[in-house]
């Protein structure tokens, strides 16, 4: 264990999706906006997408406890997470009703059904909204897209009972605009694309989740270890953390309080992190950022009741538009209030 050497409270790069570790760079920024946005205005369905990596199940999960920690949501959100859509329909209805809680002793699907939808206008009734988010969704078959389609054919005249969030790998996106999903992509109210971090992001990020685990003093990273760090993960979060890690663990076993950029090559040759993953990690990165900034302007823009796909606009004239600026705004004040909450908590 290296933290008590570098004086942390806890590991701050661990790979579990712990919302007390978000990191909003810029187009983590914009997803967490348009999720919350979306949920709240209850404009049905929503899409996130990136690569391997990159925090999509850590911003849903972020998304999540802002949601709960709202006052006007208390007691009044009910949720769904499903993580292994590899399911058949009937089995992927058997686990949304698991996660939501309704209980339906009835194996006929139209019962099951039934129980459901009630379970929306319930949850409705009382000013409450109800998410299901779909992690993995790349995986979802055809046949599992039009069902969780047809799950929400609920919609009232005034707005749309379920919330639908959509989160895969870049796949996702072709699935959507096959010919064949054309009724569910016209239903897409907003959606976003998360890219690899920059290397001034990738230092910040290094940095913020060393302060969240209780560093008080200077980061043991030093730069050319940050640029080395860079070179072998391109930016991309879930190997940041894997190497810094390791990298943290061979420093302590080393009695080096600094980290250099020769005990970052020690870890990447320890994790395996070859010449070629890297190169592909590069390809991947570039590829991300040249087509995340259209994409991210266009959720901002779909955030202000326009969709980006430039259909299915109609439902959601009753939300008030907000700059894009207020909108993110009020993410920023979202996360530091929850941060501050959980590090007093941990106190």
């Amino acid at each position: 264990m290296y933290t008590k050497f570098y004086q942390l409270r806890e590991e701050p790069f661990r790979l579990t999706p712990d919302p007390k570790f978000l990191h909003l760079a810029e187009p983590h920024r914009a997803a967490l906006a348009m999720l919350l946005d979306g949920i709240m205005s209850r404009k049905g369905f929503l899409v996130l997408y990136g690569p391997i990596g990159t925090g999509k199940t850590t911003l849903m999960h972020a998304a999540l406890h802002l949601l709960e920690d709202n006052l006007a949501l208390k007691d009044k959100l009910s949720t769904a997470f499903v993580v292994n859509p590899t399911l058949s329909p009937s089995e992927f209805l058997e686990a949304v009703l698991d996660e939501f809680e309704v209980h339906c002793p009835s194996s006929s699907k139209p019962r099951r059904l039934a129980a459901f939808h009630e379970m929306l206008l319930a949850t409705q009734r009382k000013g409450g909204t109800t998410v299901l988010i779909v992690d993995e969704a790349h995986l979802l078959t055809p046949e599992l897209l039009e069902e969780i389609r047809l799950l929400s054919n609920t919609d009232t005249y005034q707005e749309k009972p379920l919330q639908v969030v959509l989160s895969g790998q870049p796949e996702l996106q072709a699935h959507l605009h096959h010919p064949r999903m054309k009724a569910l992509q016209q239903r897409v109210a907003a959606n976003c694309h998360l890219r690899p971090l920059s290397l001034p992001e990738t230092r910040v990020y290094v940095s913020e989740r060393l302060h969240a685990a209780g560093l008080r003093g200077e980061s043991p990273f030093g730069v050319t270890a940050l640029e080395k760090l860079f070179e072998f993960t391109s930016g991309v979060p879930r190997l940041i953390n894997l190497l810094c890690d390791n990298a943290l663990s061979l420093g302590a076993a080393q009695l080096k309080q600094v980290i250099d950029a020769a005990i970052i090559e020690e870890a990447a040759a320890k994790l395996q992190l070859l010449p070629e993953q890297v190169e592909a990690a590069k390809s991947l990165s570039v590829a991300s950022r040249t087509s995340s900034g259209a994409a991210n302007v266009a959720s901002l823009r779909s955030m202000n009741g326009r969709v980006s796909t430039g259909q299915d606009t109609q439902a959601d004239e009753h939300v008030p538009a907000l700059p894009e600026e207020e909108i993110l705004t009020a993410v920023d004040m979202l996360i530091n209030a929850m941060k501050q909450r959980r590090g007093t908590a941990r106190e």
